[in-house]
């Protein structure tokens, strides 16, 4: 797959993850395991782009006496979700042709 393919679906999966309720790093994987694989280095470098990016914000609490990063979803991060799915729509048209091709063979 291409690589800033990828990169752009992982960082809509991490987007996804939080956007419901704030979330820390491993429960992020945990939430995007069953659809993609993501090792913690990938999840930390994609949350840092994320948040220079103003596509999310980061408050640190304590849990069980250490401290847990918490991560927080942005108006912008909610609008780059809308436009991956408007942008996918347009991906799956193109997919459509090209397997079409493929019929007519």
């Amino acid at each position: 797959m291409d690589i800033q393919l990828k990169r752009g679906l992982l960082d809509v999966c991490v987007l996804t993850a939080i956007k419901n309720e704030d979330s820390y790093g491993y429960k992020i994987i945990k939430d995007v395991k069953p659809y993609i694989e993501m090792s913690e280095s990938t999840l930390y470098t994609i949350l840092k782009r994320l948040e220079l990016s103003g596509l999310l914000t980061v408050r640190t609490s304590e849990h069980d006496g250490r401290l847990r990063k918490y991560y927080h979803i942005t108006k912008a991060g909610l609008m780059r979700i809308e436009d991956f799915k408007e942008e996918w729509r347009e991906v799956m048209s193109i997919y459509q042709f090209v397997i079409k091709g493929d019929n007519n063979g």
